[in-house]
């Protein structure tokens, strides 16, 4: 079933080794073709592979992949399965309308699953949610769609927030499909919740969640706490976005402290100093960290280096997301679409971050050089 809707949109549920393959014609087979089998015209896999190859060469829109595809040259319809229409092996591409209806209806969980990089393998896990701010209709509210990204930058997956709820409720049927024992998940305070650590521990992961004034009784609780007596510490600076901003780690371990809080055993205390580099301006953040990796598993500096992971969800995917695809001036609405596109610009990002490129905007400049060879070499279509 879909982790989406009440839908059945697998074929088969996908194993580690399935989403782990290179073959990405394989990985979409595994997916329900949403379509009735009546007046089927074009291959279903060869459609999702026109919209993958499509958005890595910079295709922002439906229309826009509906063009790329329309423009394809036989050899590269041939190497993405397009539908043949004579005997003489004529390949047919699909057409914008095709492409779209057939986005709008394909299940984004199980898309975004299978087109996502297995995180089992990861040493932190980053959970965050961002609005697709051009989806929004008089009727309902912008699609809010919460990821999960590994430390080195690569997507894992994503699943659109019912309305009227909030991340909260997803945050247990985001991960559930993976194996996370020993990957230590990262979120920012919305997510420092009893039962999402009892959850993680029950998956053999680990945590390391910040906690600020949204949750007064536990923030005033920690911020009481002995610190004085903290003699694991950790000072960093670093420069960036216009300002020099100066950290300081005090950790204790939650023995005796009555901490109340699941399988917690360390909590961390940051004092963020900033200085604005043009204005001279300063300004001083406090916020505390509770973990369950012992003093063993994470030192100050380690702790410090989790918790500045979970801004790698905002730098290079959000951040890509807006700037580079325009995804918040995007106007896709109906169905799945503002979903299955997210998934599809995130995929993009994967392969290109693999091979090395670290400014997304550049790849995809390279990519539209050669927009129907370079993307189907690079997802290794044969």
């Amino acid at each position: 079933m879909c982790r989406q809707s009440a839908a059945v949109c697998l074929v088969k549920s996908p194993t580690r080794q399935q989403r782990c393959t290179a073959d990405l014609a394989v990985r979409l087979r595994t997916l329900s073709d949403p379509r009735h089998r009546r007046g089927v015209r074009h291959p279903f896999v060869s459609v999702l592979l026109v919209a993958c190859s499509a958005v890595i060469s910079g295709a922002r829109s439906f229309a826009a992949i509906g063009q790329w595809a329309k423009n394809a040259p036989q050899e590269t319809l041939a190497r993405l399965g397009a539908r043949t229409t004579s005997v003489f092996g004529v390949r047919l591409a699909p057409s914008g309308a095709t492409i779209r209806r057939l986005v709008n209806r394909t299940c984004p969980g199980g898309l975004a699953d299978l087109l996502g990089c297995d995180p089992a393998d990861a040493d932190s896990l980053a959970v965050d949610g961002k609005s697709a701010r051009g989806s929004r209709t008089d009727d309902s509210p912008a699609a809010h769609l919460l990821a999960a990204i590994t430390d080195t930058g690569q997507a894992v997956t994503q699943l659109r927030v019912p309305d009227k709820t909030n991340e909260i409720t997803c945050f247990a049927a985001l991960l559930e499909p993976y194996d996370l024992a020993g990957v230590v998940v990262t979120a920012d305070a919305l997510h420092t919740q009893r039962d999402h650590a009892r959850y993680l521990g029950e998956k053999s992961a680990h945590y390391a969640f910040t906690v600020k004034r949204n949750q007064p009784n536990l923030y005033a609780q920690l911020k009481a706490l002995p610190w004085k007596e903290a003699r694991a510490r950790f000072y960093d600076r670093s420069t960036g976005h216009g300002r020099l901003e100066t950290r300081v780690v005090q950790v204790l371990t939650v023995t005796d402290l009555g901490v109340d809080f699941p399988h917690a055993a360390q909590v961390a205390r940051i004092v963020r100093h900033r200085t604005d580099r043009k204005t001279g301006r300063r300004s001083r953040e406090t916020v505390c960290v509770l973990t369950d990796l012992t003093s063993r598993q994470a030192s100050p500096q380690r702790i410090a280096q989790l918790i500045r992971a979970q801004w790698v969800i905002e730098n290079r995917l959000h951040f890509v997301r807006d700037v580079t695809f325009a995804e918040d001036a995007s106007k896709i609405r109906t169905g799945h679409g503002p979903d299955n596109m997210a998934a599809l610009r995130s995929f993009a990002i994967n392969p290109l971050r693999a091979a090395g490129h670290t400014n997304i905007a550049a790849a995809l400049r390279d990519m539209s050089y050669e927009p129907f060879t370079r993307p189907l070499d690079l997802l290794k279509i044969s």
